[in-house]
């Protein structure tokens, strides 16, 4: 059956038109539109009006009075062959990865796996109320052209490309040189810009690739415009000491990206807990972001990340679930985890600020503003209708709760994938 073009959603809009200021509860960027009616024509959103103005017959009505209707969750950092790692014990960052990510990223050499991976990975992210996403496949070029596949049969915008390790990593997880560079750039001709796709160069993370790599890399991104850069660094002390050693030359861990071409303004990098000023200055410089995974950096043990001082050095920051390292792919329980990091710090994230930089805030860094990230009328109409709450204790939370500010602190605290009602994609409804 073919969905219908015109559509109109009813419930409680929020977004955002601004960036929030650090600490405001009370901030002029957020748009609150209470009982509207989205109005979506032909996969893009086209306006709102208020719930007493219907709309005509034209339009498809669907009635989410009550509920909360946000832009879709952009996720910047997560690995689609790592739900088969999610929540395992008991190790750092690093023999984490030996231990369990390694082994479980080998069977993507399948083509069979990778497709069934890819579909089981997107459809777990709808979800949890996610529409958009920056994820690393594997090193097998068969994964990321099946996670591609996945994301243009289901009309998601999405950001990703073959993972390149050409050291330190077990056989079957290693590429060249040579055979990366090939293999990337026939995946850049065959995906990039294709419907809501686009290429990222996926370093894995320094230490895993030769200093010939790199250089490789950094040569692909300038030889290819437009294309997006992901990679991992200063999560953990042990990696950055590594780093060190390994590249004794470079000022810093982001320093080697640097030095390689690879800090740009679509530069992706995960983490970014162990950085120092010159680094934030230079993420700043760059027009790169820092891509912040509380609930990995948490399970892992890696370390607090400083949101405060990257803002205050004019650093990009979004928010990231980084599973299989995070515990769920819902940003509700990343955006949860993010205010307990930031208040080991004494400081105090606000609602606005966590749900901004994963939506609008995240679509900025990303230069895909235009198209993700609000309701805004010529954005694509990537759309999640939520529950207020979930079970009598968050319905009793928010029966008492005083402010706008207040109700949606605890819908985001005590929220998960539990309270999605819908979620919507290029205005066609996929999730129930």
């Amino acid at each position: 059956m073919t969905p219908p073009s015109r559509l109109a959603l009813r419930g409680d809009l929020l977004d955002f038109t601004a960036t929030p200021d650090w600490g405001a509860t009370a901030s002029a960027a957020v748009r609150y539109r209470p009982d509207h009616w989205l109005l979506i024509d032909a996969g893009r959103i086209v306006g709102a009006q208020p719930g007493a103005q219907a709309p005509d017959a034209s339009w498809a009505q669907f009635d989410h009075r009550g509920q909360l209707i946000l832009p879709g969750f952009i996720d910047t950092h997560v690995h689609s062959p790592q739900l088969d790692v999610i929540a395992s014990y008991g190790t750092e960052l690093l023999d984490w990865l030996n231990t369990y990510t390694f082994p479980a990223e080998q069977r993507y050499a399948d083509a069979g796996e990778a497709a069934a991976g890819a579909a089981r990975f997107l459809d777990a992210l709808l979800a949890h109320g996610t529409t958009s996403a920056v994820v690393f496949p594997t090193v097998h070029k068969v994964s990321a052209d099946a996670l591609f596949a996945a994301a243009q049969a289901r009309g998601m915008r999405l950001i990703t490309g073959k993972v390149l390790m050409d050291r330190h990593a077990p056989d079957g997880l290693r590429d060249d040189v040579a055979q990366a560079e090939r293999d990337c750039v026939d995946l850049i001709q065959r995906w990039h810009g294709t419907d809501r796709l686009a290429y990222a160069v996926t370093v894995r993370f320094a230490p895993t690739s030769t200093p010939e790599q790199l250089a490789m890399a950094g040569g692909l991104c300038q030889s290819h415009p437009g294309v997006y850069m992901q990679t991992h660094v200063a999560e953990n002390r042990d990696e950055v000491r590594w780093a060190r050693e390994l590249f004794p030359e470079a000022r810093s861990y982001l320093d080697v990206y640097a030095r390689a071409g690879l800090l740009n303004e679509r530069s992706v990098l995960a983490h970014g807990i162990w950085l120092d000023d010159a680094d934030r200055a230079a993420l700043r410089d760059s027009g790169a972001q820092i891509a912040h995974s509380p609930s990995s950096n948490l399970f892992l043990g890696s370390g607090l990340f400083d949101w405060r001082a990257a803002e205050a050095a004019g650093a990009a920051v979004s928010v990231a679930t980084d599973v299989g390292g995070g515990t769920s792919l819902c940003q509700l329980k990343s955006l949860a985890d993010a205010y307990k990091v930031q208040a080991m710090a004494g400081q105090r994230l606000t609602a606005w600020k966590a749900l901004h930089a994963a939506t609008r805030g995240a679509a900025q860094a990303l230069h895909l503003a235009d198209e993700i990230g609000s309701l805004e009328p010529g954005c694509m109409a990537d759309v999640c209708v939520w529950d207020w709450a979930a079970g009598p204790v968050a319905q009793r939370r928010l029966a008492v709760a005083h402010d706008l500010h207040e109700k949606v602190f605890a819908w985001m605290t005590l929220g998960d994938e539990r309270n999605l009602a819908a979620t919507y994609v290029a205005g066609r409804r996929i999730q129930a």
